[in-house]
């Protein structure tokens, strides 16, 4: 008798764990909300939308991008982090994520706590250009040029204190000592078209940004932030070779859910996404952005991100950075 209550409680049991498993399927969330907490028309939100419309068709799911800018990317986040972990709420996340983590010690939220990530999308490197006015052909010049001016009387510009431009810049200045004067701007496409007119020095741009006035000859490109060359600029050295250690550098881009989302719901996004991320036309589509797709699996974005805000830390407080 009493074997057989066992055997019906572990029938019990059984049935509400696959009921369970049931109900946390991607099949059965209905509408997903796809927050991407940067501008329509730049190059994460090509990149949500593509990924959100091949995941929507293969999960039978309407998947809603919904743009949330402001103060940085911070709102988008801060509203995904605050969101119910059920699969029906998911984070675009960009490299801004970790330079915000770092910048600001009153984030409303937690980056690594108040997440779960999913997957790295793909990521795009950051390359050093001059304008063609500049007498320098790579670093080793550059570098001996501006020691030789007066401090101060070279600049370089990025799209925004704080942003992940204007940190490497940053880093590239505490590591070799030069004295340069920081321009921002609002916007990549004005600072890349200041270079190219003789405004503007230097600048550290995203790869695809600065690709078509590099092979047009309009600027001159010195060095790339990538582990290794770029098949595309191969005589390119990387920073590296150039004789300056800093990190490799990219602009990334990656998916996470609220903390605590179900983890069968998790590694079903994480597949699921890697296999839209293995489709030629998928790979096609993304390379066209400028970016390298990538993939894997969700500790690659987690140590990624891990490693950046130690990075950006690091940079913010030897250079006393604030975005106040």
């Amino acid at each position: 008798m009493i074997m057989r209550i066992f055997y019906l409680i572990f029938l019990c049991f059984l049935v509400l764990k696959t009921h369970a498993q049931t109900q946390t399927s991607l099949n059965n969330l209905g509408a997903i909300q796809f927050v991407v907490p940067s501008s329509a028309g730049t190059t994460g939100d090509q990149l949500a939308r593509l990924i959100s419309a091949k995941l929507g068709t293969k999960i039978n799911a309407a998947i809603v991008v919904e743009n949330k800018v402001g103060a940085g990317g911070l709102i988008g986040i801060d509203y995904v982090a605050k969101s119910n972990p059920d699969g029906k709420t998911l984070l675009f996340s960009a490299t801004a994520f970790s330079t915000l983590a770092a910048l600001r010690n009153d984030l409303p939220y937690d980056p690594i706590k108040n997440f779960t990530p999913i997957v790295l999308l793909g990521t795009s490197p950051l390359v050093f250009v001059v304008t063609n006015s500049l007498p320098v052909k790579n670093m080793k010049e550059f570098i001996d040029f501006v020691s030789k001016q007066p401090s101060g009387s070279v600049n370089y510009a990025s799209p925004g204190v704080g942003s992940v431009h204007h940190l490497t810049s940053e880093m590239f200045l505490q590591e070799t000592g030069l004295r340069l004067t920081h321009v921002p701007y609002k916007a990549s496409a004005t600072l890349i078209n200041d270079i190219v007119a003789g405004h503007i020095q230097s600048a550290f741009v995203v790869l695809q940004t600065a690709s078509q006035m590099v092979q047009s000859g309009k600027m001159r490109l010195l060095a790339v932030l990538g582990q290794s060359r770029i098949t595309q600029f191969s005589s390119t050295p990387t920073m590296a070779e150039s004789g300056v250690q800093i990190p490799p550098i990219s602009a990334w881009f990656g998916i996470s859910a609220p903390a605590n989302l179900p983890p069968a719901l998790a590694n079903q996004l994480n597949s699921e996404i890697n296999l839209i991320l293995s489709m030629p036309e998928t790979r096609a589509a993304i390379l066209k952005m400028g970016v390298d797709p990538s993939g894997g699996k969700a500790e690659k974005l987690d140590s990624l991100i891990k490693h950046e805000i130690k990075i950006w830390s690091q940079v913010v407080k030897k250079g006393d950075i604030s975005i106040d």
